[in-house]
């Protein structure tokens, strides 16, 4: 893989430079993530923010979790697209919320674990290998 990997929310006004490879890749079962992206699960790349860089404009949206933490998500202002999340009290993690389309490799998004199994979609099958948290790790 060639780095960096750039993205962009759905309109394009806001875009990012990914330096190197996620540490880890997760697939979030929790309702939440479900709400978040109208889907079975989330896939959320954890990356440190010294290796990616964003351009545009963002806004913040913030809710408490069940652990009691805040998490803050960024947003682009034009199409609500969600670009990441991370948490106030440890900014040094962003969360970026994959959107893995026209890359020559998305291998390294695929996810390698899948969090709050014991609110997935009764119909999603997760695939043999994969590690396995009924909630949060």
């Amino acid at each position: 893989m060639k780095y960096p990997i750039e993205g962009s929310c759905q309109c394009g006004q806001l875009t990012y430079k990914l330096h190197e490879a996620p540490k880890m890749v997760i697939a979030c079962h929790c309702t939440e993530c479900q709400k978040l992206s109208t889907a079975p699960f989330s896939v959320t790349a954890m990356v440190p923010a010294d290796t990616i860089e964003f351009s545009g404009e963002l806004k913040e949206w913030s809710r408490s979790s069940d652990s009691g933490n805040t998490s803050s998500g960024k947003f682009c202002p034009s199409c609500g697209n969600r670009v990441y999340h991370y948490n106030p009290d440890d900014p040094s993690i962003v969360k970026l919320k994959l959107k893995p389309v026209n890359m020559a490799d998305d291998s390294i998004f695929e996810p390698t674990a899948h969090i709050w199994v014991s609110e997935k979609l009764s119909w999603f099958d997760i695939p043999e290998g994969a590690k396995v948290f009924d909630k949060q790790p």
